[in-house]
Order: structure tokens, then sequence, then C-alpha cells
């Protein structure tokens, strides 16, 4: 084992020069990224930051999956509970935290090991951000009007009038995205599109010191996921999803047009709250609309350069791990 983990927490620096090893733990939702990165911070030097845009929100527990106070006291996951549910956060704020976080890590003689689902998250790190103008509330709020009147599909068709090579790449029903991508273009007149050619976001390798090794846990049939989040979204409500939910819409400033509220499996128990769905109903919009972003994160990780993939059923996987982070640190 190399010198960077053969002392355990006690791991010096990197020498002047080297570049840190960052350890990027992907995969769908429900794949067991969570308990992996708790398992492997028990036996290496690393410091979890999380990677997931919905466990950011404070009183968003249950729906989010976010770890447990006892988990966080054995594994401290950075990067969570930092922001109020009727605040925004962009991917370009993300960068920001995240590589102030991986710094610190790597100061205290630890590796960074980020840790989630966000696969927008992980490309900003990775490529960089192109410079794009800045949020114009009014403008946002004229997409939202769009949104709750025709529909987010209108929404949609809009930007691909306009940018059909990012309307392309983002699915109608990624709201905060289509947002964005519109908005960019209502307030300068320039795509997204234009603006990331003209403009190509500075590379990290070139100007972080640190190598990303991207790890992703996925069962191999796509049936075992979806029973997974079946499962996972019903234990959920019997643990009290529905009184989270009860509790946010009571406080008055929220409402579904918000990120934080269209977090998968929010938006389904608002409604069914409201007497739009019924139970049932609740359950299985619920569990659809889990198993799309299921779906969208594996797309994600099929076009990953450079990814280790690794079966999330196999009991080996946690050693293959371990022995996959030992060659790289070596």
């Amino acid at each position: 084992m190399s010198a960077l983990f053969a002392s355990g927490h006690d791991a010096s620096l990197p020498t002047p020069g080297q570049r840190t090893p960052v350890i990027c733990l992907m995969g769908p939702t429900a794949s067991g990224k969570t308990s992996l990165a708790i398992e492997l911070v028990q036996r290496l030097p690393c410091e979890i930051i999380n990677v997931d845009s919905a466990q950011i929100y404070r009183d968003m527990n249950i729906g989010t999956g976010k770890p447990n106070a006892q988990t966080l006291l054995r594994a401290p996951h950075r990067l969570i509970d930092i922001l109020d549910p009727a605040q925004a956060y962009s991917v370009s704020q993300f960068r920001s935290d995240v590589l102030r976080e991986m710094i610190s890590i790597r100061d205290s003689g630890r590796i960074p090991l980020l840790v989630g689902g966000t696969m927008m998250y992980f490309k900003a790190l990775r490529d960089g951000m192109a410079t794009m103008p800045a949020a114009d509330p009014s403008i946002r709020q004229q997409i939202l009007e769009i949104a709750e009147t025709q529909g987010w599909a209108a929404v949609h068709s809009r930007l691909a009038a306009v940018d059909p090579h990012a309307a392309a790449r983002i699915h109608p029903n990624d709201p905060q995205r289509l947002q964005r991508a519109l908005e960019v273009y209502l307030i300068s007149g320039r795509t997204m599109t234009e603006l990331h050619r003209e403009e190509p976001a500075q590379s990290l390798e070139n100007s972080i010191p640190f190598d990303l090794h991207f790890f992703a846990i996925q069962p191999g049939l796509r049936n075992v996921i979806h029973h997974k989040i079946a499962l996972r979204f019903r234990q959920m409500v019997a643990d009290g999803f529905v009184a989270e939910v009860e509790a946010l819409m009571r406080r008055g400033d929220l409402n579904l047009s918000m990120p934080s509220m269209r977090s998968v499996g929010y938006r389904q128990i608002w409604q069914y709250i409201a007497g739009e769905l019924s139970f049932d109903a609740m359950l299985e919009r619920g569990i659809i609309a889990t198993r799309q972003l299921a779906k969208r994160q594996v797309t994600w990780l099929r076009s990953w350069e450079k990814l280790q993939n690794f079966d999330s059923e196999n009991p080996e996987t946690l050693d293959m791990v371990l022995k996959s982070i030992e060659r790289i640190t070596i």
C-alpha cells in the first residue's frame, strides 16, 4: 500500500508538486453509494463530501435519503444541510464550495471522497464552467409561469426553438436545467451552447492540484434497481416522509416551483397532501419519478470517461474498490 494510506488517518500530506488523489463515488439512486462510502472511511484516511443536490437542504431528511445523525457521527459529510429549502443553489456555487472543502481536507492530510448522484455537479468539477450571465429573478419568474400554465414540455419546446443542442441534451422532465438554459438565452440573447463553444471551460486538470478518480456502483440488471427503488420509497413513506413534507408546507414560504420542492418524491407527496393525488397514486408516481431519475443517472454513467464500474450486488465490491484506490495512490 502506498505511503499515503499506509498509516491510516495519520497519513502525511502529498510532497510538493504531488497531485492529491480525489475519489469520486457515483451511481444511480438506491444503489448503495452512501453505505459503501461509510465503509471506506472506516478503512481509509478519507473524508466525505456530499454531491447530492437535495441533501444540501436542511429539514429534508427522509425523502433525500440523508444519513441519520448516528451515521453522520461515524462518517461526517461536508456540504450537507448547508441551505434552507427556500434558497436556490447553482452548479457554480457547488463547484466553488466543493473545491474549498477538497482543499481543506487535503490540507488536513486526508483524501476527499465525493459521494452522490448529481452528475451535473461531478461534470462541473471535472470540466470547469464557462462564464454565464447571472440569474435574473424576473426572467426566471416568467419561465416558471409558462411551466405552471402550460407545463415544462412547453418550456422545453421554447428552448428547442432557440437552442436545439441544449434541448436535445436536457430531458423535458429536468425543470432546473431547462429553466437555466432558457434563462441564459432570454437574458443575453446568446444560447448556452454558443457560450460554451466560445469560451471552453478551463480544465480542472490544468488549474487545480487534484487527480479525480471516478468509481461507480450499480446493479447489473435494471429490474434490481427498480425493485430497490420501490422498496426504498415505500420505506421512506413508512418512516414519515409525508409528515416531513407537511412540516415544509406549513412554513408557508415554499412552493412546487422551487428547486428544493422539485426533488424526487417531494412533489408527489405535496400533491397528495393537497388532495390532488390519492395515496396509491402518490406511491406509484413517486416510484416512477425515482426510476426516471435513476435512468438519467445511468445514461450519464454510460458516457463517463475513465470510469471504474462495480456491481453493487457483488459482496466483493468493497474489497475491489479498496484495491483500486490502493493502486491509484502508489
